[in-house]
């Protein structure tokens, strides 16, 4: 489904977003480089009956993390009836023991996820990856329409699409629920980080403070905002865009120069709400994400709605012999890693390149998962004049206040490279808009 009145308009979309500073960031050898995130106007379309079982599968899965980490920072009853080892929650960097026994405010850890999907040329969709801690990329499909409405109105009364705009709203709601009392700020770690476009943006569009470590301060056991006059104002929560250990000096990494000191006092006596709880990161490991099935089926008495990718985890021995045997019809993943990195394929590797990693993957087999190569289908996207079918995964974004909400939207990305399953940005990939149709 073409709209050749909004392809021609691709260029000056992009221009667009270029003159609206609508970029991201990457680091590499020691330098920070801001790029543009390339727009392709060919939208990706979701039929409304499609969306509404993704929908069901994404809150399903959604509720059973947030019971995972509830649990998991309290009773720890999954590890005691032996659903989880033990030795996968303990040795994963994302638990975090400062944590434990300290519940967020109403009980909520995932208040944005993002979950990265694809689909199968079988017509199937299958989860790759749980996004938790400090999930981005809502901000581009939004200033995307919004540019694309403006560029070609009359696209959008042909079409019946589900309106994206309304994602600042859900955001507002989602943050209002746990506010404790007081001002709602969103807390960025400065122009330098990959995502400040997205944070000045949000913070644009809820209405909320944009603001660095520097303009908050904890005083008697709540957290201040220094106004322009230099004046305290109450926060009340804290949309944060800092990762869990930069978050506050006396707590976590002491050498932080951006978080605020104490903070984490203030949050655990439930004097601020932080989004996302600090904590989260348990859930995002992708060692864990093998075991989220059972978790639907534990916490829920449910089976799950979506499926993984079939995964394996060389932890357990029958599963090493399986990834020894299958190398090179695998992609391997260090569970640490993101942005697409840390992710091989068996097929790519020379003879020296696998006996390397055969004899690291023997010597830390928690550090790795295996996944089939899941076969997902091709998109269509503008290369010049030209239509060509590239790989494309999808980011669902499911906020959380008094029930699971999914945006009837969604950051879709493509690989440029027709040999690469490899979509992330950060890797020289490009995105569209996500049609939702309401009929």
């Amino acid at each position: 489904m073409y709209d050749m009145d909004l392809l021609k308009h691709t260029d000056t979309v992009n221009e667009l977003l270029a003159r609206y500073g609508v970029k991201f960031g990457i680091y590499k050898n020691n330098q920070f480089k801001e790029q543009m995130f390339p727009f392709d106007a060919i939208p990706r379309i979701i039929k409304k009956q499609e969306f509404d079982y993704l929908e069901k599968g994404l809150k399903q899965r959604v509720l059973a993390l947030n019971y995972f980490l509830n649990d998991i920072y309290s009773e720890k009853k999954i590890v005691k009836d032996h659903v989880i080892p033990e030795d996968f929650i303990f040795a994963s960097s994302g638990y975090l023991a400062e944590c434990d026994g300290v519940q967020p405010i109403k009980g909520i850890y995932p208040h944005i996820s993002g979950i990265d999907l694809v689909q199968g040329k079988n017509g199937n969709w299958y989860i790759l990856e749980d996004n938790l801690r400090v999930p981005s990329g809502a901000s581009y499909p939004m200033i995307a329409r919004d540019l694309c409405r403006r560029s070609s109105p009359e696209t959008f009364q042909k079409f019946h699409l589900e309106d994206n705009r309304n994602y600042a709203e859900l955001l507002r709601k989602t943050i209002d629920y746990v506010n404790a009392g007081g001002h709602t700020v969103i807390l960025t770690p400065g122009r330098c980080n990959a995502a400040y476009f997205e944070h000045s943006y949000l913070a644009e569009k809820t209405g909320a403070h944009l603001v660095s470590g520097a303009d908050l301060k904890v005083v008697d056991d709540k957290l201040y905002y220094i106004n322009y006059a230099g004046e305290l104002e109450r926060v009340g929560a804290v949309y944060r865009r800092i990762s869990d250990e930069y978050l506050d000096p006396m707590n976590f990494n002491p050498e932080s120069v951006i978080g605020i000191p104490h903070i984490y006092d203030v949050y655990r006596k439930g004097n601020v709400a932080l989004l996302n709880a600090p904590g989260n990161g348990i859930a995002d490991d992708k060692g864990i994400y093998y075991f989220v099935p059972k978790m639907i089926r534990y916490y829920l008495g449910e089976e799950p709605v979506l499926s993984n990718a079939p995964t394996y985890l060389p932890f357990y021995e029958e599963d090493m012999k399986y990834v020894l045997e299958h190398f090179d019809e695998l992609v391997l993943k260090d569970v640490a890693e993101a942005g697409g990195y840390g992710v091989v394929f068996g097929s790519s590797m020379t003879k020296e390149e696998k006996e390397r990693f055969v004899a690291l993957l023997k010597a830390e087999p928690r550090r790795f998962i295996a996944q089939e190569v899941i076969d997902f289908c091709d998109i269509d996207i503008m290369e010049g004049d030209e239509v060509v079918a590239r790989k494309a995964d999808l980011r669902a974004f499911v906020l959380m206040a008094d029930e699971p909400m999914v945006w009837k939207s969604g950051l879709t990305r493509f690989s440029r490279n027709p040999d690469s399953f490899i979509v992330n940005s950060s890797q020289g990939g490009g995105f569209k808009d996500t049609w939702v149709l309401f009929q």
